[in-house]
């Protein structure tokens, strides 16, 4: 897979002199409220130009999850679309990797790492012999800039295995490293690798004492590889507040609370030029470089950004953005394949609301943005929340299915649906609510959906997916539910088919809806029979 664009490519085939004051303090309230920490206007942001861009979300094919505009420190404003709420923590994709050079630049300050040290110095007993040259030359900083040289993502053949880090350093390198620019998730991999073999402790835990902490961010998970490694280039899950301090963290140059974390100099290093994206075949750079936030150039597991400005991104609309001449950060969760739909946006309508001094105040405005925000909420399904299907209770035996499912059990009261999924001895219960959404979690086979074609046949060991379940009849005899599983930007669709004395359920992942060529649904039809 040839690509520079990496996740959303694999889906898309298409289908993402400064205002700031050394040592502000960023002032997040410990709990995630709302309301935003003063009037927009205060902060230099203007309140309509926020309802615009939140009209203009709604009126578009975008999907957002939560947005937190912030301005000299403080927040301007905040959402969540319901069912998606402030404290949960959000799967980031590739936004990992700002973290994972984070993790790096902390390690190279302390003297643990230098950017010129040789990969396979880290992993003599994993190296293939002999070394060739081109891998002899790889070195920590092609490691960061995206530039390892080989011709190909290593990501799906990496994950394949059970060693990823042998399975990296036996692949080919056609080019010379630091030469050519190639989107490489499991470059952000070894860059874990390496920070954990140097440190002995895993990214996550290395951050908590020097990062986390001192910003008072809630515990984080991280996936892993079979041997214990952190991903590095994606599986980190953090909420949008974490995010909008992680971008003010940034925009300070590493200072916090009047101490001096990480050296500004490593922020200007790892969020400025470095190397250049090329252009596919057929295009002009010169016109991407008008156009595309992918062609602005590479730092060290950043991306360069139109309007001076720089980002974390992850696959489906996962935004962390700083603007460093407007002393502002975005962040921003969601589902979409259009990023760079979603960028623009950004630009078009938030862009013109930021100003470097305090705007008129205009509490007026200040209320309808705050009124719209909170009311901010994802369409429910769409049908009637009753029919004469319902009842208060029936049991079935389901035919032989793939997906292991023995028994299923339904029951109704005036709002909601519980249907349960008997697997051996286990019960798996889903309540969902009619008209409206109701909490849960589940561990059922199959779900939440992942993408899965980036990183091969590897998954990494699943927790319970916390879900907010919906329905409604689409007619008498259909019912159909989403299960969104709020940490992470998917959903399921299921679907209940009744007909006569029968019942059957079929699933539909939201990876499927938008691209099923690249990922199709694999869960069967489980067809149900009345118990006798």
């Amino acid at each position: 897979m040839q690509t520079v664009n990496r996740e959303r490519r694999v889906f898309l085939n298409r289908l993402g002199l400064t205002a700031f004051v050394a040592g502000l303090d960023y002032v997040l309230p410990g709990a995630a409220l709302a309301r935003a920490d003063a009037a927009p206007e205060a902060l230099g942001v203007d309140s309509a130009a926020v309802r615009v861009f939140l009209d203009a979300v709604a009126a578009s094919t975008y999907e957002v999850h939560s947005l937190i505009v912030a301005r000299q420190g403080r927040i301007a404003a905040r959402g969540w679309w319901a069912p998606y709420r402030a404290e949960a923590p959000q799967l980031l994709y590739s936004l990992s990797k700002s973290f994972t050079s984070t993790a790096v630049g902390f390690a190279v300050a302390a003297g643990k790492l230098k950017l010129s040290d040789k990969a396979v110095d880290f992993f003599p007993g994993q190296a293939p012999k002999p070394i060739g040259e081109h891998l002899g030359a790889l070195r920590v900083e092609h490691l960061l800039t995206m530039s390892v040289g080989q011709a190909n993502d290593a990501t799906p053949a990496v994950t394949r295995e059970q060693d990823w880090v042998r399975s990296f350093l036996a692949l080919p390198i056609e080019f010379q490293p630091g030469s050519v620019f190639l989107y490489n998730s499991a470059a952000t991999y070894m860059l874990s690798a390496i920070v954990q073999k140097t440190i002995g402790e895993k990214l996550v835990d290395y951050l908590r004492p020097r990062f986390f902490d001192p910003l008072e961010l809630p515990p984080m998970r991280w996936a892993e590889c079979p041997r214990g490694i952190n991903t590095g280039g994606w599986g980190l899950s953090a909420t949008t507040e974490t995010l909008s301090k992680f971008g003010q963290f940034y925009l300070q140059k590493g200072k916090w609370k009047g101490r001096q974390l990480l050296p500004a100099a490593w922020i200007e290093q790892a969020t400025s030029f470095k190397i250049q994206q090329p252009p596919g075949s057929g295009q002009d750079l010169a016109q991407l470089k008008r156009d595309s936030d992918w062609h602005q150039g590479y730092g060290y597991q950043f991306w360069r950004c139109r309007h001076n400005a720089y980002r974390g991104d992850g696959a489906f609309g996962q935004y962390c953005i700083v603007l460093p001449e407007l002393d502002a950060v975005i962040a921003l969760t969601g589902r979409t394949l259009d990023m760079q739909g979603l960028l623009n946006l950004v630009w078009d309508h938030l862009l013109p609301g930021l100003h470097a001094g305090a705007l008129r105040a205009d509490a007026a405005a200040a209320d309808k943005l705050g009124a719209q925000l909170s009311a901010l909420s994802l369409k429910l399904p769409e049908g009637a929340r009753t029919s004469p299907r319902q009842m208060q209770r029936a049991d079935y035996v389901v035919e032989t299915n793939a997906l292991g499912v023995e028994r299923l059990g339904l029951a109704f009261d005036a709002d909601s649906c519980r249907i349960e999924f008997g697997i051996g001895a286990r019960t798996h219960v889903v309540t969902c609510g009619l008209g409206r959404w109701r909490d849960g979690e589940t561990e059922l086979p199959g779900t939440p959906p992942e993408f899965t074609e980036l990183i091969g046949s590897y998954v990494s060991p699943k927790v319970p997916a916390k879900l907010a379940a919906a329905g409604a009849w689409k007619d008498a005899d259909t019912l159909q539910m989403q299960w969104r599983y709020y940490e992470t930007p998917h959903f399921d669709t299921v679907t209940l088919k009744f007909s006569g004395d029968k019942v059957e359920v079929a699933f539909l992942n939201s990876l499927t809806q938008m691209a099923a060529a690249v990922h199709p649904e694999t869960r069967p039809v489980l067809k149900a029979s009345p118990r006798t």
